[in-house]
């Protein structure tokens, strides 16, 4: 739709204009550091950042009401900068003139409803939001959306050039930094640091097709982790880890999305989503409490985090009741399903502390809670999730089996609508499919198969005096009697009965 086709009232706000002064703040000291320069930790106590809008309350002189028509009209628009997540532009980065913007298909995933015997299992009615269906296939390219896109901006700005994009990465994060940084051509460059052998061979292929320089290393995500964090203390890269503070900015727009989707009226919702290194349910809970500080949404959604008994440490940390008594402890994680989440010490606990304790103030303290589940329940709850119409990964089976817990323990409103992210595309890790399929789990992930859940094809042997046509070309009364056979054993097998 062009602009001059949208109402006259409106065509103002269509396109954003440039506003707003973004500072970085200090979670542990407060401080305040200009943006010009990329920081991913306090430069005087060493704890992780956020991005703020100093001037954010030039956006409260807009009405909520307004705000929405200006979103709901800016879906209509054909500009591809509006194409996504920067929809949201004031919300997200409106610093960053349109050219600057980095669109490459991501955000505006669907929602999918649970069919009937969906929602009968899990105990309540809910849907997917399918985040596999981004360009890497995973949630990560809203965070890589924004944080590309603000590169690039300084790239422009300051003529910076021969740019090294690293990550570490349990697979989807190198996927999605790997594909961005390979569009701005050669001014990015990107690495990624992969735990050997913890990776599935889909989505070590995708950082390798986009060109990326792949570094395995011995240990797991947090050993990578620790080595990227030194290398972006000491060398000139740019770290595309959730300690860049606007891989968060992007990731909010999941929550903006679901704001819209849902017409605004969020109240009765429950969001589920997985956590690994606690960046994207940070961004959750800070895109809700932006959207309710304007006036957008009049009320919070509940929140549910989720996390595998292998890889727990933001549940144990609130398993204390007492918030005086809560001491957060790193855990050895141990084999995951769910990969993506498998970390031990995520590096945005300190901003889950921080949002948690902001949404229960607004929204009751039963409004951000935490649950655990099993290995088995969470592959599980992604077979019979994708027996089911949807395409979830493992950290979408970890939601489901989640929001079942969340039911038995009477922790989540039954009334309410669940919303779980599908964080990546189930492709992503067919192979965990296939060891349940075949009954190849190592020991170490504690799943065993149940015989109702798996599959397998079905070879068909011919007879000798069946003509095969793996053997050769057939003539028309050999591939006649080929088909014949074939077609009536496939009828007993699959019990059919003939017409007539």
């Amino acid at each position: 739709m062009r602009l001059d086709q949208f109402p006259p009232e409106m065509q103002s706000s269509i396109i954003p204009g440039i506003g707003g002064k973004y500072l970085y703040r200090c979670l542990g000291c407060g401080s305040l550091f200009g943006i010009e320069e990329l920081l991913y930790t306090c430069p005087k106590c060493d704890s992780v950042l956020l991005i703020e809008d100093t001037e954010w309350e030039r956006l409260k002189e807009v009405p909520g009401r307004i705000w929405r028509k200006i979103f709901d009209y800016r879906k209509m628009s054909n500009l591809p900068a509006l194409g996504g997540i920067y929809l949201f532009h004031e919300l997200i980065g409106s610093i960053i003139p349109l050219e600057d913007i980095i669109y490459l298909g991501e955000g505006h995933t669907p929602v999918i409803a649970a069919n009937a015997a969906m929602k009968e299992w899990a105990g309540m009615g809910f849907c997917y939001k399918n985040d596999g269906q981004n360009p890497s296939a995973s949630f990560k390219d809203r965070g890589m959306a924004s944080a590309f896109s603000y590169l690039n901006y300084l790239i422009n700005k300051r003529g910076v050039r021969d740019v090294l994009a690293i990550c570490a990465s349990t697979g989807d994060t190198s996927a999605a930094a790997a594909l961005y940084a390979s569009y701005l051509c050669g001014n990015v460059k990107s690495a990624v640091l992969l735990p050997a052998g913890k990776v599935t061979p889909q989505q070590l292929g995708q950082p390798l097709g986009s060109g990326a320089r792949v570094i395995e290393i011995p240990g797991v995500f947090d050993d990578c982790m620790k080595v990227v964090e030194h290398l972006a203390e000491n060398f000139s890269v740019a770290l595309m880890n959730s300690k860049n503070a606007w891989r968060i900015l992007g990731q909010e727009s999941y929550s903006y999305e679901i704001a819209q989707g849902f017409d605004y009226e969020v109240g009765d919702l429950a969001v589920v989503a997985p956590i690994g290194n606690a960046g994207n349910i940070t961004a959750i809970m800070a895109g809700f409490l932006k959207m309710y500080d304007l006036g957008i949404i009049d009320s919070l959604p509940s929140v549910i985090g989720v996390q595998s008994e292998h890889a727990n440490p933001v549940y144990l940390y609130y398993l204390e009741a007492e918030e005086s008594r809560r001491r957060f402890r790193p855990v050895t994680v141990r084999p995951s399903v769910a990969q993506a989440a498998m970390i031990g010490n995520p590096v945005s606990m300190p901003r889950v502390i921080k949002l948690v304790e902001q949404y229960r103030k607004l929204a009751g303290e039963d409004s951000a809670r935490f649950v655990q589940v099993t290995e088995q329940e969470i592959m599980d709850s992604m077979l019979v999730a994708n027996r089911n119409g949807h395409i979830a990964c493992p950290q979408g089976g970890e939601c489901l089996a989640g929001l079942r817990k969340a039911v038995a323990e009477n922790l989540v409103d039954r009334n309410r609508t669940a919303v779980l992210d599908a964080t990546a595309h189930a492709l992503k890790f067919s192979g965990f499919q296939e060891k349940y399929f075949t009954d190849a789990f190592e020991p170490e992930f504690e799943i065993a198969p149940k015989k109702e859940m798996r599959n397998a094809p079905f070879s068909l042997s011919l007879p000798e005096r069946v003509p095969n046509p793996a053997s050769g070309p057939l003539g028309p009364e050999e591939f006649k009697k080929f088909v014949e056979y074939s077609a009536s054993a496939i009828a007993d097998i699959l019990e059919l009965k003939a017409l007539g």
